[in-house]
């Protein structure tokens, strides 16, 4: 008996295969302010129509994909464990999570929800995104090992050596 209402707890007997969640997310709040994060939702909400799912929820991030603290991402899980839904609809997996994608994807799948990632290719401001990212980890490690001081001095180098790279490529 335990075992048959924890399935029914996790989702995995319900009937319903089509409920989905929407979930979209960008790094900074000035890509917010710019639409892009409206245009990411509203090209989910079109893929979901096309495709006949229900919208259960529409959830969205404003920050880093590095940062696990994030509310809408916390909500999927919370929804995902309650077998609240059985897709979860984003454009790039980069979306969800920029490292730890694996663990989310197994623990969800466990659950009995399926990712979905409609979009084929990461677009190129997609890579400069990646090069934040790595730029705050090295910066977090630097800071643990020589100091928030010496960890100062490394990001400001960073950035410049970012903005050099970043002036080579529009060459």
């Amino acid at each position: 008996m335990d075992e048959l209402n924890g399935l029914l707890r996790s989702g995995q007997l319900s009937g319903d295969s089509q409920t989905a969640v929407l979930y979209a997310r960008v790094s900074t709040k000035k890509r917010a302010e710019a639409g892009r994060l409206e245009r990411q939702m509203e090209r989910l909400r079109q893929y979901a129509r096309a495709n006949a799912f229900t919208a259960k929820a529409e959830l969205a991030d404003v920050a880093s994909g590095l940062n696990q603290k994030r509310r809408g991402l916390a909500k999927i899980m919370k929804l995902t464990e309650e077998g609240e839904y059985k897709k979860l609809i984003i454009e790039y997996p980069d979306r969800l999570a920029r490292f730890g994608y694996g663990y989310i994807e197994r623990h969800l799948r466990y659950c009995g929800v399926e990712i979905i990632a409609i979009a084929e290719k990461e677009p190129e401001e997609a890579q400069s995104e990646l090069v934040r990212d790595l730029l705050a980890i090295v910066t977090s490690f630097s800071a643990r090992l020589y100091g928030a001081r010496g960890g100062k001095r490394m990001r400001t180098g960073l950035q410049e050596l970012m903005a050099k790279v970043e002036a080579d490529e529009k060459v």
